[in-house]
């Protein structure tokens, strides 16, 4: 172990390097160039304002006349931006192996350190659509509460879900090509069956009963218990959840312990 943290951190100049360029080269020959990553998410950010407050009028209850009327686009933020980014980053490295072959067959980078750079790409664009969020708060005097200190915690954990779910995956990818074709099928089931874009409470008792089994749902109800209702999360889910992680995680390191040296070749 010690082997394998000394290996990551003598890669972090690299995966720096390429967080870097990934930021870099998603716009390049654009007009905007890098601008383009700060508009997409205050572009988001408009679309649920705008359609879902004004547009459609959809309300939740619990909140002040002029609040409601902004109420499911904030709900619907809360989830959005966190499910953007942890799908993101669960898709892009359950590729990553395969999409970076020409440098793991190539450099002596540890494949542990690798994902860490997808994550803080990711975590970037999160962060550009959480000082935009906070800002349309700020506009429509939505109270800032000092739960929000807790939100990287959550957040935290949400990364450490999606390393370890994506290191399981990529090393997968690499024997089964039908491991890419397949996790978008199952992110795109898996958006449609969390509420994110709808409340839980029209789901019948069974359904919510089980949705505590959501890794996601745990997590974005966590986000909107801080940001919404300005409380304190349940702690069994997420201990819950960070167990499930440890041993994805554990799972990872079994599967690279056992194969690294082959999935290098097999690139």
């Amino acid at each position: 172990m010690y082997q394998r943290l000394r290996a990551i951190y003598h890669s972090m100049p690299l995966v720096l390097h390429l967080a870097r360029q990934d930021l870099i080269e998603r716009h390049t020959g654009s007009l905007l160039g890098a601008t383009w990553t700060f508009v997409s998410p205050l572009v988001n950010i408009l679309v649920f304002v705008l359609v879902f407050s004004s547009i459609m009028g959809a309300k939740l209850e619990g909140f002040g006349v002029e609040i409601e009327r902004y109420a499911y686009s904030i709900y619907l933020i809360c989830g959005m931006l966190a499910w953007i980014s942890f799908a993101n980053s669960v898709g892009r490295i359950t590729n990553l192996f395969r999409d970076q072959g020409h440098l793991v067959t190539k450099v002596n980078v540890s494949l542990l350190a690798l994902p860490l750079s997808v994550l803080l790409t990711e975590t970037v664009v999160y962060l550009i659509g959480m000082v935009f969020f906070i800002g349309f708060l700020l506009l429509v005097d939505f109270p800032l509460s000092a739960y929000w200190f807790a939100i990287p915690f959550i957040y935290g954990l949400q990364c450490l879900f999606a390393y370890a779910l994506g290191l399981t995956l990529a090393i997968l990818a690499v024997y089964l090509k039908d491991i890419k074709e397949v996790i978008a099928v199952i992110l795109q089931v898996w958006f449609w069956v969390t509420p994110i874009v709808y409340v839980v409470e029209i789901l019948p008792g069974w359904v919510q009963q089980g949705m505590q089994f959501n890794p996601f749902f745990v997590l974005v109800e966590a986000y909107r218990g801080l940001i919404m209702r300005q409380q304190l999360p349940d702690v069994l889910p997420l201990a819950l959840l960070a167990l499930v992680t440890l041993g994805l995680l554990g799972l990872a390191l079994w599967l690279l312990r056992r194969t690294e040296r082959d999935l290098r070749d097999c690139l």
